[in-house]
């Protein structure tokens, strides 16, 4: 993602939170979760229907091909100054609290699609009982995370992965991972290739361990401010700089998991108002926000 954040298009609108100097909310977001998600209006309904070209081919392939270069060139640019610290991780998922009330018992984490480090450092500030695995797509947003001041190797591993071809177990021992957070990762993965991503996770959780999930959701406002000649499928969108984004149904969502061997416990849509200074409106956000359970395997043994 290698826009400058004052490009005023489609493509500012990146992985579900306001960057830190992009575009501040002039009173604070109001949020709720429900099953149905977003209802189109009908003018929205007709720009979603007319936009029907596709990127070529080729294009595609170049996409596919530089995906990885195209996320370090984004942290090139930006380094740790675009997204704010997700100070809501604990808020939103008890199973991160665990830590707190279990003392003895040191909660391993596995954060997929690490950043920066704008989840991990948050929760290692809080002085959690726990040890996180952190891994992502672009090397150099790896280095940034090895070289904050939180980083130390007794509570955190940080280390280079695509999550699509990369085993996990080669820097993460098989079943040892009690929670893991895919936060705005899974959408700028080719569609065809997130099996791939949740079978690679599946294979370093516990039995009874969960996955966080936390993305874009169909018909955030992200998705309809893209333009024509940005598609690269159904609810599949290239942004200028090269990097791509998917829009999550409920269903889509819980038959990638159920395909991966994991029950289901919630797979919400969340809603949210943000009023927008540079845009002067009312914008919709709509995100996906879920949880994922592999199976106890000595259940009914």
């Amino acid at each position: 993602m290698a826009l400058s954040k004052q490009d005023d298009t489609a493509n500012v609108v990146l992985p579900g939170e306001e960057p830190k100097d992009g575009l501040p909310c002039l009173t604070p977001p109001v949020q709720s979760k429900t099953s149905t998600g977003r209802t189109l209006n009908e003018k929205e309904m007709e720009k979603l229907t007319g936009d029907q070209t596709l990127v070529s081919d080729f294009k595609q392939m170049k996409l596919e091909k530089e995906a990885q270069k195209n996320w370090d060139l984004f942290y090139k640019r930006n380094t740790t100054n675009f997204f704010k610290d997700r100070h809501w991780t604990t808020r939103e998922f008890e199973e991160l609290k665990v830590c707190l009330e279990f003392e003895a018992q040191k909660l391993v984490l596995l954060e997929a699609g690490c950043g920066v480090g704008n989840c991990i450092f948050p929760l290692l500030e809080e002085d959690l009982n726990i040890f996180v695995y952190a891994c992502d797509f672009s090397p150099r947003a790896v280095e940034f995370v090895k070289q904050h001041s939180l980083y130390c190797a007794e509570r955190c591993s940080a280390f280079q992965c695509d999550l699509t071809k990369d085993d996990l177990r080669g820097n993460v021992p098989v079943g040892c991972v009690d929670v893991a957070t895919l936060i705005f990762v899974l959408s700028a993965i080719h569609p065809d290739k997130m099996q791939q991503a949740l079978d690679n996770i599946y294979r370093v959780l516990k039995p009874g361990g969960i996955i966080l999930f936390r993305d874009y959701g169909l018909y955030d406002h992200a998705m309809m401010r893209f333009k024509a000649g940005n598609k690269l499928g159904e609810n599949f969108y290239v942004r200028q700089d090269g990097t791509r984004s998917y829009f999550f149904s409920k269903e889509l969502l819980a038959d990638l998991f159920r395909g991966a061997g994991f029950e289901m416990l919630t797979n919400d849509y969340v809603l949210r108002e943000t009023v927008n200074k540079k845009e002067g409106l009312c914008v919709p956000r709509v995100f996906l926000q879920s949880k994922f359970r592999k199976p106890d395997q000595l259940q009914g043994s």
